[in-house]
């Protein structure tokens, strides 16, 4: 006989899914009422002005879609892409690679801007490839490249999309509630991200947000939204302000609940406080791994400070030293993805999982499991490493 699943105690420091708050798993536990409901539409009003002060806009258009980050991705690309469009697609890991699989879905044309793993996309390559593609409509970009832990100049990328006359479609999948988005000042057209990560919520929601720019394209298209459940013409309907919603789907209220405690968790913080404590704690964490004697894959001022990746040293054998952190202190870090696979960690700080406590089980966790395998590494400085910073 099948019994009920009680999943065991993890430390999420891996890519995401991050640690939840247990504020946001209480929420989801209250009584589910109607997506219709006066009470529930009332929420939706707050989950939609909570997400405009994470994406610090103004922007009528910003919601949560009814999915993981990649549906909020899809989103963006199946109203703005349009068949016979181009699209500069700018790659430095693996989620500017699907990008380019939306782009070509839709039926459009991708330029390709490549950049190496780990590194930053690189504005000159982008001002290069719109001179050489005067018609290209939109440059898409991640600006914080999760499978490497690059991040990228989203307010110079923006600007130059707009001196050629073309719109800016930002992920900010692991940036958003880490470090600085901001969307009205930056310009930014069209941008996605995702509940799972800084936000300290579970995977399952998608925050967007649309510029009049974009709004524009989107009234002015050729031909219908190919994907009915992502039109934004007809989601818009529900997901308007006000009490009268027009029926679209039925949304996640239970996940819903969690997204408006997360944001509400959010702004009780600060945005600028959630963002200084990320980068305090990756302060911490890199002094301990360098202590250790472990180097990271990206350069100091493009590195993300809620995503680390480290090289692993050499001769270590990746899937056995994570398997051995997670049956032996429940800690979860993340494997290299791509090119990297097999020569990379991640290791997130991400929202609720950004901690003291997290950062110096980590280190300690880490330095136990490299020296049972004889790892060339420093013993016994990481802790005490961290220790100098976190108490600075």
């Amino acid at each position: 006989m099948t019994n009920s699943f009680i999943p065991p105690q993890r430390i999420l420091m891996g890519p995401g899914p991050s640690d939840v708050s247990p504020r946001v798993l209480a929420a989801m536990a209250r009584p589910t009422i109607g997506h219709l409901d006066p009470q529930f539409v009332a929420m939706m009003d707050e989950v939609k002005a909570m997400l405009q002060y994470a994406f610090q806009t103004q922007n009528e258009l910003t919601m949560p879609v009814s999915g993981p980050g990649s549906a909020g991705m899809e989103t963006c690309f199946v109203n703005l892409v349009e068949p016979g469009d181009k699209v500069v697609v700018c790659q430095n890991g693996v989620f500017g690679g699907r990008m380019k699989e939306n782009v070509e879905r839709a039926g459009a044309v991708a330029v390709m801007v490549q950049d190496e793993w780990g590194c930053a996309v690189d504005p000159n390559k982008v001002e290069d490839a719109l001179k050489a593609n005067p018609d290209a409509k939109i440059v898409a970009f991640v600006h914080a490249e999760t499978s490497t832990g690059a991040q990228s100049d989203a307010k110079t990328l923006t600007e130059i999309a707009h001196r050629h006359d073309t719109l800016s479609l930002v992920d900010t999948v692991t940036s958003l509630g880490g470090t600085p988005v901001r969307v009205d000042e930056w310009g930014i057209d069209a941008i996605y991200s995702g509940t799972q990560k800084c936000l300290s919520c579970t995977p399952g929601l998608s925050p967007v947000s649309f510029g009049e720019r974009a709004l524009e394209v989107i009234r002015n298209r050729k031909g219908r939204v190919q994907s009915w459940f992502m039109d934004l013409n007809l989601v818009m309907g529900y997901w308007g302000s006000g009490a009268k919603r027009a029926y679209h789907h039925t949304a996640p209220i239970n996940a819903l609940y969690g997204l408006h405690e997360s944001l509400l968790i959010l702004q009780e913080e600060g945005l600028e406080n959630a963002w200084a404590r990320h980068h305090h704690h990756h302060m911490a964490l890199r002094a301990g791994l360098e202590a250790m004697g472990l180097s990271f894959v990206v350069k100091e001022q493009d590195r993300l400070p809620q995503l680390n990746a480290i090289n692993i040293p050499q001769g270590v054998d990746d899937t056995a030293v994570r398997r051995a952190l997670l049956d032996d202190y429940g800690l979860e870090i993340g494997a290299g993805l791509g090119v990297m696979a097999g020569k990379i960690w991640r290791i997130g700080l991400m929202g609720h999982a950004c901690n003291m406590r997290n950062v110096l089980v980590c280190l300690g966790a880490l330095e136990d499991v490299l020296v049972r395998v004889n790892a060339p590494i420093q013993r016994g400085v990481a802790v005490s490493a961290a220790r100098g910073v976190l108490n600075f």
